[in-house]
């Protein structure tokens, strides 16, 4: 039985933590009581981990460290967590380049498994799976989460922070096609999708595939998009446009603000999920190519759905975590230094049975 630290009791957080429990010593710390009082039978800290010395003094005693703190808070926290000398699996999907954490980690003897989410994380595994197996030519991952109850204004509710969500929105959003990398801005490129059991989706460009496109070089043509409900980029667009994504300060009677803050401010109780509400995850991959010189295509479907009051996402992406953080903490998984997802497809199949059977099952097609 190991010692694992959860860093965030968010609703991804939290089910991590009481996952995790089930075979080891779990320890949750948030800044928040709230986030604290829900969880059961597992100890925890009150604290600010955004505080470099609180943070290391608080992981020193444990075997792993589960990273689920917000986007803007990830990088550091990381570092943080990798300059302490500890283990870290971290799904906290920071903007910066996880790679410039590379040589501290290797010089540290850390593993630092970074995006190990739904998308990215159990995508990139699925990719490197096949990676080892095909030559690939094409890799189309389209993916979203969102509530069964279609509510105006915004039918969308999220699990992560308000900020983080709207990332989505502004970040230019890259792709690879023909071997040469695409920048298109975020929420371009629009597409109806039909989904056996949901019905019609919009996708759109989204910044997804990460680090993929450094690991994945050889490969002419991936695309990551996002899928919300039809409508949805339209009024995405118009917020965007009228600057309330932006996180440059303006003046409002004497005082300066970024629009940012206050667009999550009022958008986090329009999104939170709350009690009894709830939400599906839908993905779509395809891995086209050739293997073993014939030309083949696989198709991987995920629909998983609000089970045992856990919502999906946090279904989906934390049990995907858990997933590795089990490998890593059996040894089964000990490449010393940053290792995004895609390092991890050789686990695939563990990865996958851990899932399933946790009631996340991915359907997968040979054509």
């Amino acid at each position: 039985m190991a010692r694992i630290v959860v860093l965030g009791a968010g609703l991804v957080g939290s089910v991590m933590a009481q996952d995790l429990s089930l075979q080891h010593e779990v320890t949750s710390v948030d800044i928040s009581t709230d986030n604290l009082d829900k969880l059961s039978g597992i100890e925890t800290i009150i604290a600010d981990v955004s505080n470099t010395n609180t943070l290391q003094n608080i992981i020193k005693d444990f075997d792993l460290v589960i990273g689920a703190v917000p986007g803007f808070m990830g990088y550091k926290m990381m570092k943080d967590v990798i300059e302490a000398g500890k283990n870290i699996v971290d799904i906290s999907f920071y903007p910066e380049d996880p790679f410039g954490l590379d040589e501290l980690a290797k010089e540290k003897g850390v593993v630092a498994v970074m995006d190990c989410g739904v998308a990215p994380g159990m995508g990139n595994i699925i990719f490197g799976y096949h990676n080892t197996k095909m030559t690939i030519t094409d890799y189309e991952c389209l993916v979203g989460g969102l509530p069964e109850k279609r509510e105006w204004p915004y039918e969308y509710q999220a699990v992560f922070s308000p900020i983080d969500v709207i990332e989505e929105y502004i970040r230019p959003a890259r792709f690879v096609k023909n071997s040469s990398l695409v920048v298109k801005e975020a929420l371009s490129d629009t597409e109806l999708v039909v989904f056996e059991k949901i019905g019609t989706l919009e996708s759109w460009n989204s910044d997804g595939l990460r680090t993929l496109i450094e690991t994945m070089k050889h490969v002419p043509n991936m695309i990551e998009k996002t899928l919300r409900y039809p409508g949805c980029v339209e009024y995405l667009k118009v917020l965007r446009e009228s600057g309330f994504f932006s996180y440059d300060e303006i003046e409002v009677n004497g005082h300066k603000i970024r629009p940012i803050d206050l667009t999550s401010k009022l958008l986090f109780p329009k999104w939170e999920m709350k009690e009894g509400d709830k939400d599906f995850t839908a993905m779509r991959i395809r891995i086209i190519g050739e293997e073993n010189k014939i030309p083949v295509c696989y198709e991987y479907n995920l629909l998983d759905r609000y089970t045992d009051g856990i919502n999906s996402m946090s279904r989906t992406t934390g049990y995907t975590c858990t997933a590795v953080a089990n490998l890593v903490i059996n040894g089964d998984y000990k490449r010393i230094g940053i290792s995004p997802p895609e390092y991890l497809g050789k686990h695939f199949n563990f990865v996958k049975n851990y899932l399933e059977v946790r009631g996340v099952n991915y359907k997968v097609n040979k054509k």
